[in-house]
């Protein structure tokens, strides 16, 4: 009796398992939405609470900055300094909340993810040079869920402290230091609105090494054209962008597609049908592929993802249409964050980040040799 009584329980959970899974195939954007995108009306946040970036508080990571969480380094791996280039970092989304639109500065538990952020991605760049990463009061996960005039009005109030951000990392760097520009997620949005914005055809663009502008869409037609900068095309092009969105195979993109082919770039132009700039983060080419030898170290997360190891030969990569990057079969020890149709999105650094850290030191390498280029 007791035998069959937990055979009826099994079968329950399977059959609520089955359940759960055909929900989620059927309705996961609906689930998404429920879960994550307010049901408030958008509000800007008042001045008075706006970071100041004339203070360290102002400042997740800055030179001099006491427990920087950027200068995070694997076990074993060395410190040293190939180049003396100043990075703007600006990091991706940490706020999950419903309850408004963008993140408060004292968000506990969003800082506590934006520090993971700094350690995991930040840190590949701070081979090159002093990092900085502004604080702001980013938009929260839902405003990427859906497309609304509350989730357009949260990016545009984020984007305005990243704004003021740049103008006090510019005016505290000297005129003639070369400039790395990195982001992530919402980070890397941000930095497409900076670089149509403010910084194509000016003098601040010719200092610029390359921008990072990882995992978020740009449009090859769309968008890049406003940017200023073109696609790097060689391991050791400079003054380009570097840009990739990984997703282990099978790749269901779905998701992303949707809100892409939804969207209106930079350029005025839609996104629809276009292709994404993909650069291959293991050999710096644009389209290219390689086999796992050639990753020089993943971040494998340890002790949930308060930790990592470095881990070399652990996936391949290669591009494929509409510019996905895709890792092969999904890599052992990410399972815990990795999005819907296989994607990647949270370890988009993570996967290369000794390749990354190489690539920008050559990059940067590359810059400084050049007649006339800042050094």
């Amino acid at each position: 009796m007791a035998a069959r009584r937990f055979l009826y329980v099994i079968a329950t959970l399977i059959l609520l398992v089955l359940a759960f899974g055909v929900a989620w195939s059927l309705f996961q954007d609906r689930l998404l939405r429920a879960a994550f995108v307010p049901t408030v009306k958008f509000q800007p946040m008042a001045e008075a609470g706006a970071p100041d970036y004339r203070s360290a508080a102002g400042w997740l990571s800055r030179p001099g900055l006491a427990n920087d969480p950027s200068l995070w380094l694997p076990a074993g791996y060395p410190a040293g300094r190939t180049a003396d280039v100043a990075v703007f970092f600006v990091p991706p989304t940490t706020y999950l909340g419903r309850d408004q639109w963008n993140a408060p500065l004292d968000d506990a538990a969003a800082n506590g993810r934006l520090r993971l952020f700094a350690s995991s991605q930040a840190s590949a760049f701070s081979g090159v040079g002093r990092i900085w990463a502004p604080r702001y009061r980013q938009a929260t996960m839902g405003a990427f869920l859906t497309r609304s005039r509350d989730a357009d009005a949260a990016l545009d109030f984020a984007y305005r402290d990243v704004e003021r951000a740049f103008d006090a990392f510019l005016a505290a760097v000297p005129a003639d230091r070369p400039i790395l520009l990195a982001g992530h997620s919402q980070g890397s949005l941000h930095l497409t609105t900076l670089l149509a914005r403010r910084i194509a055809g000016t003098p601040v663009a010719r200092r610029i090494v390359a921008a990072y502008l990882v995992g978020w869409p740009i449009s090859k037609t769309a968008d890049l054209p406003a940017l200023g900068l073109p696609a790097c095309a060689g391991a050791a092009q400079t003054n380009c962008i570097v840009s990739w969105q990984s997703f282990a195979e099978p790749a269901e993109p779905r998701q992303l597609r949707a809100l892409y082919d939804a969207s209106t770039g930079l350029t005025g132009r839609p996104r629809a049908g276009s292709d994404m700039v993909c650069t291959n983060p293991l050999t710096g080419v644009a389209d290219g592929a390689a086999p796992a030898s050639a990753n020089l170290g993943a971040l494998v997360p340890k002790n949930g993802l308060t930790d990592a190891d470095l881990t070399p030969g652990l996936v391949p990569a290669h591009c494929a249409a509409p510019g996905l990057l895709l890792i092969g079969a999904p890599p052992e020890g990410f399972g815990a964050a990795v999005l819907p149709g296989g994607n990647f999105h949270v370890f988009d650094y993570a996967l290369f980040w000794a390749n990354v850290r190489a690539d920008a030191a050559r990059r940067a390498a590359a810059f400084a040799g050049q007649a006339g280029r800042p050094r």
